[in-house]
């Protein structure tokens, strides 16, 4: 679950760490008020508020030096969908700004906290680099990147900030407060069960303050029933309502921009049908696992949901009947079928416990169902049935 940047800013605040001063607004007369009212000045920068990266490229920061600027930029943003290089193509709500002072910088640096599954440890990432994409960097100056990988018991020591202010850096003043401040992050970072903790850039300001100019915190899904504060914080509004309703439903979804329509019991056997529909010409119109023990209901919820999206122009469903029975698949396929009134193609490729069951329940249906023999048959069969209806 990602939070939004003024979410992530308040919790940085909470664990006693320096942020902009700023405060969310939800139309341009709010923001007006909160520039003249509360944080003064000149200038101020307007942020859009959502689940996404890239916002500045996409002119979802910018930077107004006068109350009529700023209003204009709240007017123009506000309501609209935002779209930048890492959301989908139809890009996300922006229902809300962060309107924030501007600081007189003296350098921007880049600090992040993440899960290391490989390790199975927490590391820190920096680089003096900020303002950049860190993938950028790790590209073309992959020196400039910076790890300490984090004891799983003894957490992070404070040698290993020494260790990143020193690469980074810093001047020796400024030493003792980097240690605190990532000290805390990493406090913070443990304690909300995150998976990504992110501020880019990090600066260091004219007068030797060290303030998180921007930030992006994941947290795991997992940790969610124990961290309700965070559950509160959750914005549906950011996310595809297709994957809220699959979550609801107990199922794993993810909405993609393809044109095939993906419904699989396995997280590795929808990767791998998703690569075998681009291999054959197509792309997937989303990452479906219904799980080991799809029931009927379930593969009926999740066609429901498939086909609710309209760039969908045939659905392959692939499942391997181990835990799940063929028969008991099929049955959900048939009754999701007759219930939504499919109007594309359907190519099902059955294979496992009671394969012939099911592939005799589905002829018997009456239903325009197109079985496949294996997995790349029927990649090809459903590739081939979006390309002739494009035709």
């Amino acid at each position: 679950m990602n939070l939004h940047e003024y979410q992530a800013k308040q919790l940085l605040r909470e664990f006693g760490l320096n942020t902009p001063r700023g405060i969310v607004v939800e139309d341009p007369t709010h923001a007006e008020l909160a520039a003249t009212g509360y944080l003064g000045g000149e200038a101020w920068v307007v942020k859009a508020q959502i689940h996404s990266g890239g916002r500045g490229k996409a002119g979802g920061v910018r930077l107004v030096k006068s109350v009529a600027a700023l209003h204009e930029a709240a007017a123009d943003l506000l309501g609209k969908r935002l779209v930048t290089v890492q959301n989908a193509p139809e890009g996300q709500h922006v229902g809300q700004l962060l309107v924030e002072e501007t600081l007189d910088i003296a350098r921007e640096l880049y600090l992040s906290l993440v899960l290391d599954r490989e390790t199975e440890r927490v590391v820190v990432i920096a680089s003096s680099m900020g303002g950049m994409e860190i993938e950028e960097v790790a590209q073309t100056r992959p020196d400039q990147i910076l790890r300490e990988s984090c004891d799983p018991v003894l957490g992070l020591q404070p040698f290993q900030c020494r260790n990143l202010a020193f690469e980074l850096g810093l001047p020796t003043a400024q030493i003792a407060d980097f240690t605190r401040m990532l000290t805390a992050l990493y406090e913070l970072f443990t304690q909300s069960d995150l998976i990504l903790l992110e501020i880019n850039p990090l600066i260091v300001t004219r007068d030797d303050r060290i303030v998180a100019l921007d930030c992006k915190m994941m947290v795991d899904d997992n940790a969610l029933g124990r961290q309700k504060k965070l559950l509160d914080m959750r914005d549906d509004s950011q996310v595809d309502s297709k994957e809220i309703a699959a979550q609801q439903a107990g199922l794993n979804y993810i909405a993609l921009d393809g044109e095939i329509g993906c419904l699989v019991n396995g997280a590795g056997l929808a990767m791998a049908t998703m690569d075998l529909i681009q291999l054959h010409g197509a792309k997937p119109a989303n990452f479906l696992d219904v799980g080991g023990s799809a029931t009927a209901q379930t593969v009926a919820s999740a066609l429901k949901i498939i086909l609710s999206d309209d760039k969908v122009k045939a659905v392959l469903v692939n499942i391997f009947g181990g835990i799940a029975r063929c028969d008991i698949i099929a049955e959900g396929i048939i009754s999701a079928i007759r219930e939504v009134g499919v109007s594309v193609p359907v190519i099902v490729r059955l294979e496992g416990t009671n394969v012939a069951l099911g592939k005799e329940k589905l002829a018997a249906s009456g239903l325009a169902v197109i079985t496949a023999d294996d997995l790349t048959d029927a990649a090809r069969r459903a590739v081939a049935a979006v390309k002739g209806a494009a035709a």
